[in-house]
């Protein structure tokens, strides 16, 4: 029990942190612009094929700097030829247009990486055991994507808090008029808020690929997961996002390792005593309901507390 509780725990932390660095750019871009971006998890596949495909040519280190870049450049161009121009129409116009982003992008990579998952490795530097526990070998790759998550998550907040340009950028929701008469072109830094998020994005597929499957429905498989960290945590709020994503990675790691039932704790149900279909439910186990309880928890966040746990935005 003590081995499930602490292997369950590093591996919800690193599920948790995972879901972090990729919901803290769509947080970006919603509490700075308002938009709620649905091609954001397609962003985040750009960022896993560009890795693998730089990693192939010039090595993994250059394509963790280069693959986020590609994709915040890209990021830039939606903003800029794309989401401004329907900006004027209203949040469902920006929501579709994403929509049909993301479709679009699963597609083009369809057509180039192919529909089955790519030989995306971890690096050798750090392909070893960090260490080990009950006879468990941890990665060290895995230490290396919580300890980048955690840098992004102090950047993010020292740069939105503490500086000038984060000022500017807050201001530029609320007050754009104001702040473009002091000297600053909004339409710029709306396009590089776009940009630092999508390519945010792609730095989670960069280093997320070697770990998990990189496919063409990776992002697919991520998606809907990540708006229930946004929502569940706050939408606009980063400290949300961040005790959101810890919460979902733990519940849902902690989830899929326990194999009890209603039946293991309180016997067997008559057949007798009600349909077979009791008798199913009776039985399920709670690793097979895993992949639900999020969005049990979205649900109940709703209606608890609709918000979300440190939302300040309601549109």
């Amino acid at each position: 029990m003590l081995e499930l509780i602490v292997i369950s725990t590093l591996n919800g932390v690193l599920f948790g942190m995972l879901l972090f660095l990729l919901s803290s750019g769509l947080t970006v871009i919603f509490s700075m612009m308002g938009v709620l971006n649905f091609a954001h998890a397609s962003f985040y596949m750009l960022g896993a094929f560009f890795g693998f495909q730089l990693t192939k040519w010039i090595g993994f280190w250059p394509a963790l700097v280069l693959a986020p870049l590609l994709v915040g450049a890209i990021g830039m161009a939606v903003e800029r030829y794309g989401l401004r121009n329907t900006h004027k129409h209203g949040h469902v116009a920006e929501l579709l247009l994403t929509f049909g982003l993301a479709f679009a992008i699963e597609e083009i990579v369809s057509m180039i990486w192919g529909k089955s998952p790519v030989d995306y490795r971890v690096p050798a530097l750090l392909d070893f055991p960090a260490f080990t526990i009950f006879s468990t070998n941890y990665p060290a790759y895995k230490i290396f994507m919580l300890a980048v998550s955690v840098v992004i998550f102090v950047a993010l907040l020292l740069v939105l808090k503490r500086t000038r340009v984060g000022l500017i950028v807050q201001a530029a929701l609320t007050h754009p008029h104001m702040v473009g008469h002091l000297g600053h072109n909004v339409g710029r830094v709306f396009m590089a808020v776009f940009g630092v998020g999508s390519a945010l994005a792609g730095l989670a597929g960069v280093i997320a690929g070697p770990a998990l499957v990189t496919q063409s429905d990776m992002a697919a498989s991520l998606g809907p997961i990540l708006f229930v960290v946004i929502v569940f945590g706050g939408l606009g709020s980063l400290p949300g996002a961040f005790i959101a994503s810890l919460v979902i990675g733990l519940v849902q790691t902690f989830a899929v390792a326990l194999d009890g039932s209603l039946a293991s704790a309180f016997g067997p149900l008559d057949p007798s005593s009600g349909p077979s279909v009791l008798t199913d439910i009776w039985n399920v186990t709670i690793a097979q309901v895993a992949p639900i309880v999020p969005y049990m928890l979205l649900v109940l966040i709703l209606i608890v507390r609709p918000l979300g746990l440190m939302g300040t935005r309601e549109s």
